[in-house]
């Protein structure tokens, strides 16, 4: 397995097991877990041979899809926002509150617990609660343990509802919160404990709730609901979410983060596993193409005496032909030749020598091995000539040539060089000329295997006479 392979494991279990954690107690996690269901039932069926029943439930997989957008666009529209990298940078909402607001906050909290009157008091945190809150009336005032105790007192025009603190005012009173729809929340609990779980559901927004009946007071974040006996130990809770060090800023030592909820972990990398698994089993099959050969590191006195083969043939082995197909592919084959010598070489060609994208891997290569014949390097001056076309006009001769230089550098293997004995210019015609001239002419490379040491053209004097 490959380290990529291990980061995908990772990364797709840190990410099904925070959706996890943020919908375990919602209708959207007993959505995903039937979806999972009439998906087992789908492959089980296709592999079965039920023709029938593997048709009508990948008919129904399409209509599903949509329904689910639609019925669940609020969690979907949650979790993107939860996912976005972006919004640390641009969503400024979270603040930091003052101790002084969170004692009038407490000290509220429990004068309205011993007059047995309900409270729902709501802290918005870092995402806004604006889609959440229904029917409230805008206050904006400040906020005091007085205002509350009053927001809250019997027969008051908004103690139905809950009050929302933000920017450390009471932003509005009278706000109606969603209920939750989990099933496992105690049958005594009444609908002011459900809206203030239901919106810990959906935000990261912490409640205070005052029981009317039992004139307890309770704390609801992330979905838990936990009772406060004792005005200080409310007091330490809200400090510890919602003073300088913020709710997202708390943070739990490494080891526990990792070792806390261990078994919900365990089973996500056990499902994420299985699924990478099946996918990899799931091959978009054995493809054959060509590519191209290349080499780099080539020692400074030694020269190829051959070209290298421009292609040879590579067996790619492609994750899914869904996201990629191996025809698209420029696959090149580039050769380590540092540790070459002269004489004949044999060189591997494995899956080393290729570079390729996440999800292609290579299967077998045609030939698996390359013979590479090198030799020392040699350097030789040629002379230059002239090569020349067509005749000059009637009544002209030449009478000089003369070429600057007259003789070149060439590099390559000496069985190269010893087929050559001189470097020719371009073709320069004759039959344009009528007097003295000068002109740039360029060199004919020799061969593949041969360099000649000089880019620039040569120049050529050429003297006409007149008979």
């Amino acid at each position: 397995m490959r380290i990529q392979d291990i980061a995908d494991i990772l990364i797709m279990t840190l990410l099904v097991y925070q959706l996890y954690a943020w919908f375990r107690k919602t209708r959207a996690l007993q959505v995903v877990l039937g979806l999972g269901f009439l998906v087992l039932l789908y492959v089980l069926t296709k592999n079965l041979g039920l023709f029938m029943t593997s048709w009508i439930l990948q008919e129904l997989g399409t209509v599903i899809f949509i329904l689910i957008i639609v019925i669940f666009q609020g969690e979907i529209r949650q979790a993107l926002y939860r996912f976005s990298l972006l919004r640390n940078f641009f969503n400024s909402n979270e603040r930091h509150h003052k101790l002084p607001e969170i004692q009038s906050v407490v000290e509220a909290a429990f004068n309205l617990a011993k007059r047995k009157n309900g409270a729902l008091i709501v802290f918005e945190r870092r995402e806004r609660l604006d889609d959440y809150l229904l029917h409230g009336v805008k206050l904006d005032s400040l906020l005091s343990n007085q205002l509350l105790v009053n927001i809250f007192e019997d027969g008051a025009p908004l103690h139905d509802g809950a009050a929302v603190i933000r920017n450390g005012r009471i932003s509005e009173a009278s706000s109606h919160l969603p209920l939750s729809s989990n099933q496992e929340l105690p049958q005594y609990l009444g609908t002011r404990h459900r809206a203030a779980v239901g919106l810990s559901e959906k935000t990261d927004a912490l409640i205070i709730v005052v029981s009317e009946e039992r004139g307890t007071v309770s704390i609801v974040t992330g979905g838990e609901l936990h009772r406060v006996d004792t005005p200080e130990q409310l007091y330490n809770q809200l400090v510890e979410e919602l003073a300088m060090q913020g709710a997202d800023n708390h943070r739990l030592p490494l080891r526990m983060a990792v070792f806390r909820n261990i078994l919900p972990k365990s089973v996500t990398l056990l499902l994420v596993i299985a699924c990478w698994l099946l996918i990899n089993a799931r091959q978009g099959g054995l493809q054959t193409v060509s590519a191209q050969v290349k080499f780099h590191n080539l020692p400074e006195k030694l020269v190829l005496k051959d070209d290298l083969p421009g292609e040879i043939e590579v067996q790619l082995k492609v994750l899914s032909t869904i996201f990629m197909s191996s025809k698209k592919l420029e696959v090149v084959a580039d050769l380590d030749l540092s540790k070459i010598h002269e004489g004949l070489n044999s060189i591997p060609v494995d899956s080393k020598v290729f570079q390729l994208p996440l999800g292609v891997s290579v299967s077998k290569v045609t030939p698996s091995a390359m013979k590479i014949i090198a030799e020392k390097k040699v350097y030789r001056e040629l002379p230059v000539v002239l090569k020349t076309e067509g005749k000059l006009k009637k009544g002209l001769y030449l009478k000089s040539v003369r070429i600057e230089p007259d003789r070149v550098k060439v590099v390559g293997s000496e069985s190269a060089l010893s087929q050559f004995t001189q470097v020719n210019t371009e073709i320069l015609n004759l039959s344009a000329l009528t007097g003295n001239r000068t002109v740039e002419l360029p060199l004919i490379p020799l061969s593949p295997q041969l360099q000649i040491r000089r880019e620039d053209p040569v120049s050529v004097k050429l003297q006409i006479g007149g008979r």
